[in-house]
This record gives structure tokens, C-alpha cells and sequence, in this order.
């Protein structure tokens, strides 16, 4: 037991410290977005959770039931004005993906497919895109195109992203979904776009720490080594090393449900198991922190905010009726703390036991923070000594508004330092003199 427990801690670091090779890592503020849906969206209430936000953006609200109709846009064709939507989240500070939603038109209503989405491809960029109106920088073609086969699909996508490249070069194409896998109700076998890479820019996935769907849909702690939720993301920037090099990998939903009411006596969700509001703070955090390691370049939480319902997905948001949960806090204190830090290196990534990475400033490398945390979810706390720079001070992650709560850190003869870790990271500050 003792020898394959040794044999994980170093194959998990040596992935980290490849990790840190790639000279174009994104900082931590490129790397976090959030998830969001028109004009329900607040954008100066989240300023301080990120700068990307991902918009599930209707092609039926743009064409109606006429895929042949020539978009009027700003004017979406439920006349939804989307110069002054997408207008004040650009002012706000936001940068836009689009996430063009098919599954609303069904695949044998277009009246000419390949015509019909190039046409709508191009005007959308035209329109939209940085060398248009400047409101969005990337857009999907399609998010869980369930409803469209596999052939279907991967015409609608050629012939959009053609649209999209003649509309606006500039504009960054994602695929929907996808899996490496067969495909599914909620992704697309990479196989639809395999041959396409000259009209994409960016492979897509969607990820959840899923330990079982129905009944219960229970989740589990990012790094779980049983379930699916880093392994699937892996096996999407797999594929893209083989088959499409240079392509960006962005897992666009990801997230933990937090409700405070019990699951219903009756019915589909009867069964249904969420997670703590401290497990949903303390899990987002712990996922942005192991994506960085990844070879990856973003991740959207999903879901912005929520009205407390204990189903799937009812009760995922970073606020609750508009209103900061615990998650929102945490969330926000890691963007404002490692937003201009990139990743820099696994110090000890031991499974079970403990996590800490080394990240340096962008423009300033000297600065070095480091952040550690115990990675089960045992609610466990445990005294470890760390190797690090000199540490000027200590913080752990908050789950409330103010000040972030100050770590003891004990100092010790060869240098290193000595604390109690817990779930909740730990966030050392050092500097290199």
C-alpha cells in the first residue's frame, strides 16, 4: 500500500510541474469564468468574481421558427436589444462567450441546414464579434446539442463556423460539449469535429464531480481519484494533443449545488443529495486551483445565482435571490488574491494527504503565493511542514464578507514552515528576496 501510494504522489506531481512548463499558462484571472443567462444577469453584483462570463444565447430568440430569416440585429427577433445587454457587461468589465443554443430548433426545421446556419454564422460575427460591435469575444456552437445526431451536427457546425470565420476572423469558434467518448445527451463525440480544425479554435468540455446520476446525483470533492470529474477533462486535452495541437481546451460548466431545504418527499428528486454550502465554497475554490495545474485555458461555474431548490442545478449559484452565498465570497477572494498569479509548480501533491501549489506573479516574480489545503472530503485538519519561500503572511479562504481570517504559521530552523491545514486552502504569501 505504502508503494502505490509514493507511486501517485509523484506521477500527480510530475504532471504539475509539466504543467508549469507551458510558457503562455493563463493567469488566474483568464483562467476563472462564470456562467450566466441575459437578462437575468447582474454584472456589477459578480465584478468581483471574474472578468469572463458565459451567456446561453438563443438562436431561436435571434431567428425565430424561420431559420431563413437574415438576423436584425442589435434587435434579437424577440427584440431583446443585444448592444444594450451584451453593452452593459462589456462597460462592466466583462468579456463574452456566447453559447448559441440549437437544441430550440429542431434539426428537420431548418429550411436549408448548410445555407441557413453559414448565413446566421456570418452575421452573427459580423455583428457581434471584435472586428464588429466588439461584444463578444468567442462564441459556441451549440452547448448540449442533444437533439441533433452526430451527421446532423457536425453540419450545422461547418457550416456555421464557415459563417463565422468569413463574418469575423477574429472571433474566437468553441465546439459544443464534447466527450472522447460516444456521444450523448450532453456532449459530442470529438469524432464530429475531428477534420474541422482549421474552423475551431477551442475544444469544449463540461465536467461535474459526480459520483452517481440518478436517484441521488450525489457529488463528491474535486479530487476524488473515483470519479470522472479531472478524467474526463484530461481525456478532451489528450485528444487535442494528438489530433489538434495549438487548440485551446475550456471546460465551460462545472460547479456543486448548495441548497438549505431538504429534498422534496415526492417525485423525481426525492432522492436527491447536494452538497454543504461550505463543501460548494470550499470545492470551487480547490477545482480553479487543480485546473491551473492543468493544460487547460479556462473554467465557468455553473451557475450565477439560484432561489434555493433541492434538485439539480436549482441550487448552484454563487448568490441566492441575488444575495452573496459563502461561495461567492470564497470565489471572489481567490480571484482578487491569485487573479494576477499563474500557476508555478506542484511544492507536494500527495493524494489523500496533502495539496500545495506555488504560484508567481505575472509581472513581478519575486511575489510568490502558495496555496495548500487537505484535498479529501472528510471535513479533516492536519499539521504538515512546507518548503516554501519566506512567508510575510497567512490567510484562509473566507466564506464571509471582510477581511480573510489570518493563519498561525510557525517558522522553523531549516527553513520551512510548519501549519494546520483543513479543507479550506491556505494562502501564504511570500516573497523571493
Amino acid at each position: 500500500m505504502r508503494c502505490r501510494f509514493a507511486l501517485v504522489v509523484v506521477m500527480f506531481s510530475a504532471a504539475a510541474a509539466m504543467g508549469a512548463d507551458r510558457p503562455d499558462r493563463p493567469a488566474m484571472k483568464d483562467l476563472m469564468g462564470l456562467c450566466v443567462h441575459t437578462v437575468q444577469f447582474k454584472p456589477r453584483l459578480y465584478q468581483p468574481i471574474c472578468r469572463r462570463v458565459r451567456d446561453y444565447h438563443g438562436l431561436n430568440w435571434d431567428l425565430g421558427d424561420q431559420t431563413d430569416f437574415w438576423p436584425t440585429f442589435p434587435l434579437a427577433r424577440n427584440r431583446v436589444d443585444w448592444q444594450k445587454l451584451y453593452g452593459d457587461w462589456t462597460r462592466a468589465g466583462f468579456e463574452i462567450n456566447a453559447s448559441i443554443q440549437l437544441n430550440a430548433t429542431p434539426p428537420d426545421s431548418w429550411v436549408d441546414l448548410p445555407r441557413d446556419a453559414e448565413t446566421y454564422g456570418f452575421a452573427f460575427a459580423r455583428f457581434f464579434g471584435p472586428g464588429g460591435r466588439n461584444l463578444v469575444t468567442s462564441a459556441e456552437i451549440g452547448n448540449e446539442p442533444g437533439a441533433y445526431d452526430d451527421a446532423t451536427y457536425r453540419r450545422v457546425f461547418e457550416s456555421m463556423a464557415r459563417g463565422m470565420r468569413l463574418g469575423d476572423p477574429r472571433l474566437k469558434v468553441v465546439t459544443c460539449a464534447m466527450t472522447a467518448g460516444p456521444s450523448g445527451k450532453y456532449a459530442k463525440s470529438l469524432e464530429c469535429v475531428r477534420g474541422l480544425e482549421s474552423l475551431y479554435d477551442v475544444l469544449n468540455v463540461h465536467s461535474y464531480a459526480q459520483v452517481e446520476g440518478w436517484p441521488t446525483w450525489r457529488r463528491s470533492y474535486p479530487e476524488d481519484p473515483s470519479i470522472r470529474y479531472l478524467k474526463d477533462i484530461q481525456e478532451i486535452i489528450d485528444w487535442r494533443d494528438r489530433h489538434a495541437a495549438g487548440k485551446e481546451v475550456w471546460l465551460t460548466e462545472f460547479g456543486y449545488d448548495a441548497c438549505t431545504k431538504p429534498a422534496p418527499k415526492e417525485g423525481t428528486f426525492k432522492d436527491w443529495v447536494g452538497s454543504t454550502e461550505l463543501e460548494q465554497a470550499r470545492y470551487l475554490v480547490r477545482s480553479f486551483l487543480i485546473f491551473s495545474a492543468m493544460d487547460m485555458d479556462r473554467a465557468y461555474i455553473f451557475w450565477f445565482n439560484d432561489n434555493d431548490e433541492p434538485h439539480v442545478h436549482g441550487s448552484s449559484g454563487l448568490t441566492r435571490n441575488d444575495q452573496p452565498k459563502p461561495a461567492y465570497h470564497a470565489v471572489a477572494y481567490l480571484y482578487k488574491t491569485l487573479g494576477d498569479y499563474r500557476f508555478d509548480g506542484a511544492i507536494v501533491q500527495a493524494a489523500g494527504d496533502v495539496y500545495a501549489y506555488r504560484y508567481r506573479h505575472v509581472d513581478e516574480p519575486q511575489r510568490v503565493i502558495v496555496a495548500a489545503w487537505s484535498p479529501t472530503g472528510a471535513d479533516r485538519r492536519v499539521t504538515r511542514t512546507l518548503d516554501v519561500p519566506p512567508v510575510d503572511r497567512a490567510e484562509a479562504m473566507p466564506l464571509a464578507a471582510g477581511p480573510a481570517p489570518t493563519v498561525q504559521v510557525e517558522k522553523e530552523r531549516s527553513g520551512q514552515v510548519r501549519l494546520e491545514l483543513s479543507e479550506s486552502p491556505v494562502f501564504l504569501f511570500c516573497r523571493i528576496p
